[in-house]
């Protein structure tokens, strides 16, 4: 009997999971997530794309000078300026990666691009060759390969390999296949393309029609043999392959696959709660693997089921995954070593000056509440790391007035470096509203805001709020959150968390394969 054929899991959380609306990420939060990626063991993480902006730049290289343990990918459109960008990025990662991209469908070719076949032929050919000039190791992706003319695709594919394309990668951009449409463009693949074996054949779906994960299993059963997908299925749209999900599929199915990986399952739901903390992007409760519903039986008949054997209502057990016992786990006379322990299991590496802030906040909690959760500790380290600079606005106090007769007053005091000011606003028609005018008054940034949400951290009376505000400005969307036992305050903080991301933003663009 032979071994199970390995399957290469390539995470693009950093790069297409950041294009979710409102998911960008500072510098500390993208090494937080490249740190949690390389624990899960996945074999590529794409950090980003490099010459989008000089912070997608400066977080792809950071990540490729200081992690090991897997391949460190940058992603370029097939020009020179894009690639020479993307090497210099990646360089000096121990195993570094190119990933270069060009549209091949007939409607990206005559509506976005406005080139022919040939020039597609030509371009991909230049483009992957200057790649291979920088790095042995070079991915090539048709964009919108699912859409795009079969005798055409396997040209693109052919060309690719013979330039030096290690790996070719077949988007679903779109989100636009079904399971045997693509599974059978994969099977096409294989037998048309005559140096096709020379490449390890890549999947790349999107989740438009909710088969992403469908899909990409149908292309491995064709003999894919990497399949690109992200932490909680986050990207554009409608989002990506749903890493935890797939990994499990091959695991628990590996009697029909016969495929395997090499992810550490256990860390599933810790990355699964940290990436969500970080985008803000809540993980809805019935999400397959990861979801807090995944494993909950309520129903009479399953519980009975449960009690007298687990494998009659589970195919999987909870610990496998990464789900705990008990939530638990530290109180007020707890030391520094117990917290820095407890928040790596959570998925957070902190440093000592970050482990310090969250420990002292983590005092003050603790004399507030009777007992802490693990999702106190994520809301406090999720915190700390929102905390890049002295140059940013942190709130020294607030002041709020609110009556049900509609008089609404709020106060606040901020500090910027060595700047303090306070102002006092009863715009609007809620205490929120106000707090947004105040913060705008005093840092003259004025924003649309398009989401605010509200939720306990945890769970019980005194548990803390975690307040997530989304907004507008100057058409770009930027996310902020804020947590404290008091729900005014985690407000507040949020829309600053807002504002300060505002202050440092820079130009950028995105991309999708």
């Amino acid at each position: 009997m032979s071994d199970p054929r390995p399957i290469k899991i390539f995470d693009t959380t950093l790069r297409d999971g950041e294009q979710s609306p409102g998911a960008s990420m500072n510098l500390q939060e993208k090494l937080e997530i490249a740190q949690a990626l390389i624990d899960l063991k996945v074999d590529v993480i794409e950090a980003g794309f490099p010459i989008a902006s000089p912070g997608d730049f400066e977080a792809v290289q950071e990540i490729a000078t200081n992690f090991r343990g897997s391949t460190i990918c940058g992603l370029a459109r097939c020009n020179d300026a894009d690639i020479d960008r993307a090497w210099d990025a990646v360089k000096l990662a121990a195993a570094p990666r190119i990933h270069v991209f060009l549209a091949t469908s007939a409607v990206h070719r005559e509506f976005k691009l406005r080139m022919s076949q040939e020039e597609i032929l030509e371009r991909t050919i230049a483009g992957v060759k200057r790649a291979v000039g920088y790095c042995d190791d070079v991915e090539f992706s048709p964009e919108d390969a699912a859409r795009t003319e079969h005798e055409f695709l396997c040209k693109v594919v052919e060309q690719a390999i013979d330039a030096g394309a290690t790996t070719v990668n077949i988007p679903d951009t779109v989100g636009y296949a079904v399971p045997q449409q693509l599974g059978s463009t994969i099977n096409m693949l294989r037998n048309k393309v005559p140096n096709i074996e020379q490449a390890i054949i890549s999947i790349h779906c999107h989740n438009d029609l909710g088969l992403a994960v469908a899909n990409s299993l149908s292309a491995v059963e064709q003999g894919a043999g990497q399949i690109e997908c992200t932490i909680n299925g986050i990207g554009e749209r409608a989002g990506n392959c749903s890493l935890e999900e797939i990994v499990m599929a091959l695991q628990t199915r590996a009697d029909y696959y016969d495929c395997t990986t090499k992810i550490e399952t256990r860390r599933l739901v810790p990355t699964s709660r940290l990436v969500s903390s970080i985008t803000g992007i809540e993980v809805q409760r019935n999400k397959a693997i990861v979801g807090r519903n995944a494993f909950a039986h309520e129903a009479g008949i399953h519980q009975d089921g449960m009690l007298k054997e687990r494998t009659t209502y589970e195919i999987m057990r909870p610990e496998d995954v990464g789900f705990t016992k008990t939530d638990l786990v530290l109180g007020k006379h707890s030391g520094r070593a117990a917290l820095a322990d407890r928040a790596k299991a959570l998925g957070y590496h902190l440093n000592g000056e970050q482990l310090l802030g969250v420990f002292e906040e983590f005092k003050k909690l603790a004399d507030k509440k009777k007992e802490v959760y693990d999702g106190d500790i994520v809301a406090l380290a999720q915190q700390q790391l929102q905390i890049t600079s002295r140059g940013e606005w942190q709130l020294i106090s607030y002041d709020l007035q609110s009556t049900s007769t509609g008089e609404h007053r709020v106060c606040v005091h901020l500090q910027c470096g060595d700047i303090q000011k306070t102002t006092e606003s009863t715009d609007g028609d809620g205490p929120v509203n106000a707090a947004f005018s105040a913060i705008e008054e005093i840092t003259g940034i004025k924003m649309k805001c398009k989401d605010f949400q509200l939720r306990s951290a945890t769970i019980g009376r005194d548990a803390q709020g975690e307040a997530t505000i989304e907004v507008e400005y100057q058409g770009s969307n930027f996310r902020g959150r804020g947590v404290s036992t008091n729900t005014m305050e985690a407000t507040i903080k949020a829309i600053l968390n807002v504002v300060n991301r505002i202050a440092v933003s820079g130009s950028d663009n995105s991309a999708e394969t």
